[in-house]
């Protein structure tokens, strides 16, 4: 009898310590994964906005905006390769944000910075394999490639540094989106550099740069946007059912009551995404077509089924 409770003992922590080194190994792949992640982004993204710097923006004589730009234009006043300016630049940037945002974005950050001077070094000459002639076209093909490279890098929480931890700041502090703060502090850079390269320059780099901070908040928060749902029925109970049972999403019920009837109602709140707008519709329309029904867009979601993305 002793000896099989002995047994059981050294059966219940072997298992115990296979449960655990199971659980070890798994968390060690996931952080393997995401690290992974977020350096094929950090090179995809830095790839792309050096393509739009040097075949978009620096032959159309376009001014950008952030450290890229600051780089851009000492390059114009003095010679100074743009990926050597952009480095030095970045690193008293570098020091203010290690104080203020999380190192790890800091750290990633600090590695994008290496990727994007080294691209911009290396796709330096490509500009004469494809010729833009028209400034139009490099300011709005320049902001897609620019604002497509930064939002992959937002939306898997890296960035290129400079500016872009400014607005890291603002977003954390403020809860200020990231295409708004960096479009608000660009247009200041902008404005400022307009006096030394003329106003034409500038008004359509602000037009590129307006297009590239709307690409970047829709590759960030994702093309497929949160809905807030709110339904005013008679049959609540009936259609809460049908939308946990079709749609898979929790339903919170609020208490209402009618202005005019005096009522007391039970209104169904729930958040659910575009795509399953016209399935909600239809549970709607089914169920109760004289319902009220409303529905808006959503900023941002944390919780329950829904991931938060980016930064």
């Amino acid at each position: 009898m002793q000896k099989n409770v002995g047994y059981n003992k050294v059966k219940m922590r072997r298992m115990g310590f296979q449960m655990v080194t199971k659980a070890i190994k798994k968390l060690s792949l996931n952080k393997a994964s995401n690290i992974a992640k977020k350096l094929f982004a950090i090179v995809l993204g830095n790839f792309l906005c050096s393509i739009a710097f040097n075949v978009f923006f620096i032959p159309s004589k376009l001014l950008s905006g952030g450290v890229g730009g600051l780089g851009i234009i000492t390059q114009y006043l003095t010679g100074i390769p743009t990926g050597i300016s952009v480095f030095c630049i970045n690193l008293p940037i570098f020091i203010v944000g290690a104080r203020l945002v999380d190192r790890e974005f800091v750290s990633y950050a600090f590695i994008s910075m290496f990727v994007f001077s080294f691209f911009l070094t290396i796709t330096r000459g490509i500009s004469q394999y494809f010729p833009i002639d028209d400034i139009l076209l490099g300011a709005v093909f320049g902001a897609i490639f620019n604002g497509l490279g930064m939002g992959l890098m937002f939306r898997n929480r890296t960035c290129q540094g400079g500016l872009d931890i400014i607005a890291s700041i603002l977003k954390k502090k403020f809860n200020l989106n990231i295409g708004t703060g960096l479009m608000a502090v660009n247009t200041v850079i902008i404005s400022l550099s307009s006096l030394l390269f003329g106003y034409q320059s500038a008004m359509y780099t602000l037009i590129s740069l307006y297009l590239g901070y709307k690409i970047l908040d829709k590759v960030q928060t994702g093309f497929n946007v949160k809905k807030n749902i709110v339904i005013v029925s008679d049959k609540s109970q009936e259609l809460a059912d049908a939308i946990i049972q079709k749609l898979h999403r929790g339903v919170t019920f609020l208490e209402g009551m009618g202005g005019y009837t005096k009522e007391n109602k039970k209104v169904i709140y729930c958040i659910i995404t575009s795509n399953e707008v016209v399935k909600l519709k239809n549970i709607v329309e089914e169920i109760d077509p004289r319902a009220f029904l409303t529905i808006n867009d959503i900023v941002e979601v944390k919780g329950s089924s829904f991931q938060s993305v980016g930064m």
